[in-house]
């Protein structure tokens, strides 16, 4: 049977115990703030935090219970490494007169302070417009701004207007993967060897790319001899609701489908090192499938209400979405939204009847009507 570990207050008990019972001449019992009473306490103490010591130890001494630098040690024995932070590559618009350059190595500051540098020298077009990539001065998902978002130039430039826009992210920042998600993919090489190209395998290999937190395997998706793997990037793009963004294709090193860009081509660049070299790689991003909701009779059906929902149900098409195919049941949502704990009752009058996705097509949460 699983053994108990003391209490701090059971091992008080036991101190007070056996100093009582221990037949001391002149100590009939135990009195607060004497020596012994305090003795008592201190080796109580000490005794617990060795107990929690070897807690500590035993789950250092497991995959499963690892943290931190153990976990690492865990996660390489199958070859698995935590994904180290990254920082996005973003692309910037300004406008200004002609011809006039933009140095590099210039700073571009966005109005939460967050910096970028430009890589390399932009010149302002024929057009007045300007558009430059620059790189965040730190890591973290932090810096992956939406399109739109109003930047300025650190520094004046004279002949280019200080104020910009972020165009779109060209590499997204990631964060260092934490120790929950790392066990994950370690804890899945250890139940699934690598088989040289199994199904699983290719799911591994995405997912150890960095952003990529979901991924998929359609084995023979565009015709014999092709692999078509799907990916999201939830946290690095949560910008665009976790969609990759570049383009479906293949490796850099494969010239028999057109290569991929952005999100796609760094996953597919990473698998063509590890692949079985007969197989033609195809990295894609799920097509958005929207599912709006109407649910009647909602109580209470306030803001605060509604946005719990609109989690809730994004959490469940999360756990329930694939681009594989497949089918989302009334009893999904229903459960999802029942989960909101405020809500004392709602029907959904809508979708009316289960939603099956096509290949290829991930279902996220559209439009919520809701009404009282």
């Amino acid at each position: 049977m699983p053994w108990s570990r003391p209490t701090l207050t059971d091992l008080i008990g036991q101190t007070q115990q056996d100093v009582s019972g221990a037949n001391i001449p002149g100590v009939d019992g135990l009195l607060n703030l004497s020596v012994l009473y305090t003795l008592g306490y201190a080796t109580a103490g000490l005794s617990n935090l060795h107990y929690g010591y070897q807690d500590w130890i035993a789950k250092q001494a497991t995959p499963w219970g690892a943290t931190g630098e153990y976990a690492d040690g865990w996660g390489s024995l199958k070859g698995v490494t935590r994904k180290a932070a990254t920082a996005a590559v973003l692309s910037f618009s300004f406008s200004g007169t002609a011809d006039v350059p933009l140095p590099a190595g210039s700073s571009i500051t966005a109005s939460n302070s967050l910096i970028f540098t430009t890589d390399a020298e932009a010149d302002v077009d024929a057009t007045g417009a300007l558009s430059v990539q620059a790189t965040a001065a730190d890591t973290g998902t932090d810096y992956n701004l939406a399109t739109g978002t109003t930047v300025s130039l650190s520094s004046p430039v004279s002949g280019i207007t200080s104020a910009g826009t972020v165009v779109s992210i060209m590499t997204a920042g990631t964060d260092e993967e934490t120790d929950a998600t790392y066990k994950t993919r370690y804890l899945a090489r250890y139940a699934d060897t690598p088989q040289g190209g199994a199904a699983a395998d290719y799911v591994n290999w995405a997912e150890a790319v960095d952003g990529v937190t979901r991924a998929w395997c359609n084995p023979l998706g565009f015709g014999a001899g092709s692999v078509v793997v799907y990916v999201m990037l939830d946290d690095a793009n949560s910008a665009y609701n976790g969609f990759p963004q570049g383009t479906d294709g293949a490796a850099t090193g494969d010239d028999r489908y057109t290569t991929a860009s952005g999100n796609q081509l760094a996953v597919a660049d990473a698998i063509y090192e590890v692949q079985p070299v007969t197989s033609l790689v195809i990295v894609c991003a799920p097509i958005a499938l929207p599912i709006d909701f109407t649910i009647e009779d909602l109580s209470p059906n306030t803001t605060v209400v509604q946005g719990l929902i609109q989690e809730a149900l994004a959490d469940m098409l999360i756990t329930k979405g694939t681009p594989l195919g497949g089918t989302i049941y009334p009893s999904d949502w229903d459960e999802a939204i029942a989960s909101v704990s405020s809500i004392d009752h709602f029907y959904v009058s809508g979708p009316s009847a289960p939603v099956t996705t096509a290949v290829g097509s991930l279902p996220t949460v559209g439009t919520i009507a809701a009404s009282s």
